[in-house]
């Protein structure tokens, strides 16, 4: 019964997490290109202005490098040559590729939709567009799959919310950082944000069908 009990639980929450990011999603999208409102973005602004020194510029800048396209280029395929090692770990190998592919083609497609440009008052140079923020959609999701490993391999309960802790931490200054360095604004974050984990949570779930089915022919023909 307590098992049954917290699969319940766990569906109610990934349930809650879905259309808690579809809303916020649709309502950035509303906010930004509906309602045509700056005050939440400029807020942002005003708030990182207020809290800005060449120290912590130095890190903003140390910090949205673990999401960048040279870091996410290259540490996602090596999750999955090191997952793919392990016998246990290899569908998790096998989502880490296509969620990091489909949720990077997905946000260029989104950039497409809406065609946003970035702020003018932008500390590096950045090219492309500003709707949704790739680091926080693409960080979201391969981040956010991160976590899911650690809560399915993880034995340890201090160990697994150390790591948990670590990740979600390093993901949410990621998405300062991008409003911090007025490459981003806060409404592109938090619908990269929204974006990222709803894919992962779709992805998570077609994939666990096909891992059940795959697993299922398995033990057919070893029967």
């Amino acid at each position: 019964m307590s098992a049954l009990a917290l699969l319940s639980v766990e569906a109610v929450l990934v349930w809650l997490a879905f259309f808690a990011c579809m809303l916020l999603f649709v309502y950035m999208a509303q906010l930004v290109f509906v309602q045509q409102s700056t005050g939440l973005d400029q807020a942002m602004f005003r708030f990182a202005a207020a809290h800005t020194s060449p120290e912590t510029t130095r890190f903003m800048r140390f910090i949205s490098f673990f999401a960048s396209a040279d870091y996410l280029i290259v540490v996602p395929p090596l999750v999955v040559l090191v997952f793919a090692w392990f016998r246990h770990l290899q569908w998790f190998a096998l989502k880490v590729l296509v969620i990091s592919l489909t949720s990077s083609i997905l946000n260029q497609v989104l950039k497409r939709v809406f065609e946003r440009p970035r702020p003018e008052t932008a500390m590096l140079e950045q090219s492309g567009l500003s709707f949704p923020s790739g680091h926080a959609m693409i960080g979201g999701s391969f981040y956010g799959l991160l976590i899911y490993i650690v809560w399915r391999t993880v034995p340890n309960p201090i160990l697994r919310w150390l790591l948990t802790i670590v990740l979600t931490l390093l993901l949410l200054l990621i998405g300062y950082s991008r409003v911090y360095l007025n490459v981003h604004y806060a409404t592109d974050v938090l619908a990269g944000f929204s974006a990222g984990i709803l894919w992962l949570l779709i992805s998570i779930y077609f994939m666990r069908k096909l891992e059940v089915i795959y697993l299922r022919k398995v033990e057919r023909k070893q029967a």
